[in-house]
């Protein structure tokens, strides 16, 4: 009697499994927008107090369902998604991920103050990257992202995500933004909803940089900039003006450096926005 009760449970549990598979296929968990390439930016949405691990590390998901989760310049092709929903059950997935081509730049015959910063530079260098590391650390619940995107300026495509130039036989950082090649005073605009995380008017590198943060963890970083119109703390719509292009920092002409990062994860940002023509 206890062998066929324990047998009936048994197959009572398979049956259950199966329904509950049944049910999980017959109502989508989960359900994605976004770009899933290198550079790619992508928005999920599943049931309000799933517990989401993207890649072994967990995901922020505000409290109606929504998670961002993004692959670097460099990303491998395939990554681990992991859901665990409010009724227990789990689900990993393994996301395909395209692989780019970046174009590649030699330069040679460079003065050396062109490649590497001088000495009494570093100081300042480290300073401004102790204020650029604390405000990629911000993580807030909001979902400012969700107001969609638009360029930041106007103006051809002079620099593109992924890019990459050795000088002097040194591989250089490669280019995490894309560049909008404009006159100098050309206003710059929010791409999206956020509240202003750093406002700086002479960074060594960037000169005018202005961060926004989009909640979640994703920033929208603004460098070169000629004028700085916002604050710390203030939040911006977007299509509200917040400075324009400049020249300042380390470039050689005009334009706005537009980068986007999800924490250390570099983003494309014309993954987000209408497509452009490119500088003649």
């Amino acid at each position: 009697m206890i062998r066929v009760f324990a047998r009936v449970a048994f197959v009572l549990a398979i049956a259950l499994t199966a329904v509950r598979h049944e049910a999980a296929a017959a109502r989508e968990l989960v359900t994605f927008e976004g770009t899933f390439a290198q550079g790619g930016l992508v928005v999920g949405r599943t049931d309000p107090g799933t517990v989401v691990e993207f890649e072994g590390r967990p995901v922020r998901v505000s409290p109606d369902g929504v998670f961002v989760i993004g692959f670097g310049r460099d990303a491998p092709p395939k990554a681990r998604l992991k859901l665990r929903y409010p009724d227990g059950l789990e689900e990993v997935q393994e996301l395909e991920v395209a692989q780019r081509d970046y174009d590649i730049q030699r330069l040679d015959g460079l003065p050396k103050k062109m490649v590497t910063p001088p000495p009494e530079t570093w100081e300042r260098i480290k300073a401004d990257n102790r204020k650029i590391g604390k405000v990629r650390k911000i993580d807030t619940d909001e979902t400012w992202f969700l107001s969609g995107w638009i360029w930041p300026a106007d103006g051809p495509i002079s620099g593109v995500y992924g890019s990459q130039r050795i000088l002097n036989g040194k591989p250089k950082q490669p280019h995490y933004g894309v560049d909008v090649a404009a006159p100098a005073g050309t206003p710059v605009v929010a791409p999206a909803d956020g509240t202003v995380v750093l406002a700086e008017t002479d960074m060594y590198y960037t000169g005018g940089t202005i961060f926004l943060d989009h909640g979640h963890g994703l920033e929208s970083a603004f460098l070169h900039m000629s004028k700085v119109d916002v604050k710390v703390g203030q939040f911006v719509h977007r299509g509200e003006r917040i400075g324009a292009v400049g020249a300042t920092g380390r470039v050689t002409g005009a334009h706005l450096d537009w980068r986007i990062n999800l924490f250390g994860i570099r983003i494309d940002p014309e993954f987000l926005v209408p497509p452009r023509r490119e500088k003649d």
